[in-house]
């Protein structure tokens, strides 16, 4: 119950046991075509350029940024946590020039100085993390991506913690790439990263696509292009040529990753998009009122809160790791706490994916109680399941 990964929806799990396929078995080959149309319908979009990144989300965020980075990029990131932190790091590494517009930790950034930034850099890539998970904070995109197109810019996105529990639209919301990973809503294991890219991401790609040699035809140039992506397993060109009908080889496909990540969507849609994010609204509301209940004081802007997860500052006095030690080794529940500025200050607490439900919150808020009433805390008897019962109205 904590930021993610969560616990594997049995069904994505039962999935990922199914028998191995030849990478050009024409049923693996379909399956991949599936998975595409699959995640399609959960980003919302329209892309035709719209796969699996073999590896965690953080590969998925990898691939997209050295792809789309020259070196000498200006590069704007709207920071408000840790994650924002990381795609700082990972385009300075990619060469590009950096600049970024901050918010405290628990806050998000205001569009207006995100649009004075835009204006002032002239980036030609704006990239902010949607969910910060290390606060527990969602920043406002529905009105940056035509900000970004007005200025010629593109616009990545980095989903994981949000994508399947929080309203995302890809197209809706002009955004140019996305990324995601399984752990969190989707409820699967990490290990896969979802991806969509734009046409004119796309663009951007193709003008720095190169073919291996030993799969180059004969009448290929054999030169690459000035500026070819520097990375060879996260170059979104050639990932991109194996996912499409030319299946030029690059990688092994990971097979059941793409198992899992195809029930993962195939979970959620079922499930229906926005039936999926009203259980995590749902849910998510009765942990909030709960460890509120509790006495608990939430962390952050609750305006602006994630669906999926909420943080708690830890009561004076308290040691927030030996709570959550206690709270695994008694109760079999795990509890996260966060980085940074905020590691030892917070507990984050999530309910996404299969978690999220009934039974998983009113367990937890038990747990945390008898956890902290041993850790010396003063707290209402049941007033963490009481007020989370409140939310649901009695009815499971």
């Amino acid at each position: 119950m904590g930021p993610g990964p969560v616990n594997g929806d049995p069904r994505v799990l039962r999935a990922m046991s199914a028998a191995l396929l030849g990478q050009y078995d024409p049923a693996m080959t379909a399956l991949m075509t599936e998975t595409q149309g699959l995640y399609r319908d959960v980003f919302r979009t329209a892309n035709d350029a719209t796969l699996l990144v073999d590896g965690t989300s953080r590969a998925g965020i990898e691939a997209a940024l050295v792809s789309l980075i020259v070196p000498g990029d200006r590069v704007l990131v709207p920071r408000f946590g840790r994650f924002g932190h990381l795609l700082v790091e990972i385009a300075e590494r990619c060469g590009a020039e950096v600049h970024v517009v901050d918010a405290a930790w628990g806050e998000t950034v205001p569009l207006e100085r995100i649009a004075d930034a835009i204006a002032l850099v002239r980036p030609k890539l704006v990239a902010v993390v949607h969910g910060d998970t290390s606060t527990t904070i969602a920043q406002p995109l529905e009105e940056l991506g035509a900000l970004c197109r007005e200025a010629g810019a593109l616009l990545y996105v980095d989903a994981t913690a949000t994508l399947g529990g929080n309203e995302f639209r890809t197209d809706e919301w002009g955004v140019d790439v996305v990324t995601a990973g399984l752990q969190k809503c989707l409820g699967g294991p990490s290990g896969s990263a979802p991806i969509t890219l734009s046409r004119a991401a796309v663009a951007v790609i193709d003008s720095r696509r190169s073919v291996e040699a030993g799969i180059r035809a004969d009448d290929e140039e054999a030169a690459p292009p000035a500026e070819r992506i520097r990375s060879n397993y996260f170059d979104l060109g050639m990932i991109l040529d194996y996912w499409g009908p030319a299946r030029l080889n690059h990688h092994t496909e990971a097979t059941s990753m793409l198992y899992g990540a195809r029930e993962c969507a195939r979970v959620l849609l079922q499930e229906g998009l926005d039936a999926a994010i009203a259980r995590h609204r749902r849910h998510g509301r009765a942990m909030l009122a709960g460890v509120q209940g509790l006495g608990l004081r939430p962390f952050g802007d609750l305006e602006h809160r994630m669906t999926n997860i909420v943080a708690v500052h830890i009561p004076e006095g308290v040691v927030g790791d030996a709570v959550r030690a206690a709270m695994l080794a008694d109760y079999g529940i795990e509890i996260g706490t966060s980085f940074g500025p905020l590691h030892g200050r917070v507990w984050r607490i999530g309910t996404m994916g299969v978690n999220a439900r009934r039974d998983a919150v009113l367990l937890t808020l038990a747990a945390l109680e008898q956890a902290l009433r041993r850790a010396g805390v003063a707290v209402p008897a049941g007033g963490g399941t009481e007020a989370a019962l409140d939310v649901y109205g009695g009815k499971p």
